[in-house]
């Protein structure tokens, strides 16, 4: 992504107007340090235009709760492999929180495999990371994780640009 490029600028902004945690994904996932996100909500046209504006491909995928409500979500990514994988997998499909789905959905959001095994095994248990670092960050870190630390820069690089903006 050209971050100089005022058109990049113009739509990190309207995103960011928007949601903060939105225009925060679309950078991340713009830049590849996620392979794909997830808004789990439905976007109008004009926000899905500013994802495609950033270069991001985008698609509203139907699921529904338990409690037999339909929701929609938005995925978006650079890769077109990872739009279909979720579609095939998830299009009207029950959200479902087993094992094997936080696993598939760990690889396609990008998280570390060790943050997602140690999340299964217990959600939010103390990790030692910093509340500051943590709180950028879209997966809960595993106890001495080898690979978030290399992830954390990417993450607060484009924070910080964001927050410039």
């Amino acid at each position: 992504m050209d971050f100089g490029s005022q058109k990049l600028q113009d739509c990190a902004k309207a995103l960011k107007e928007i949601d903060f945690d939105l225009a925060y994904l679309a950078l991340l996932t713009g830049e590849g340090i996620k392979p794909l996100s997830r808004w789990e909500k439905a976007l109008d046209s004009g926000v899905l235009e500013l994802l495609q504006q950033m270069g991001l491909l985008t698609k509203q995928i139907r699921r529904s709760v338990q409690t037999g409500k339909e929701i929609t979500e938005t995925i978006f990514s650079r890769l077109p492999g990872y739009i279909q994988l979720y579609q095939e997998r998830f299009a009207d499909t029950p959200i479902d929180k087993s094992p094997e789905t936080q696993r598939l959905e760990g690889f396609l959001f990008g998280y570390p495999a060790c943050c997602v095994d140690a999340y299964i095994r217990r959600p939010y248990a103390p990790n030692g990371l910093p509340q500051q670092d943590q709180k950028i960050l879209f997966h809960w870190a595993c106890t001495n994780c080898k690979i978030t630390p290399l992830l954390l820069p990417a993450y607060k690089m484009l924070h910080d640009l964001l927050n410039s903006y």
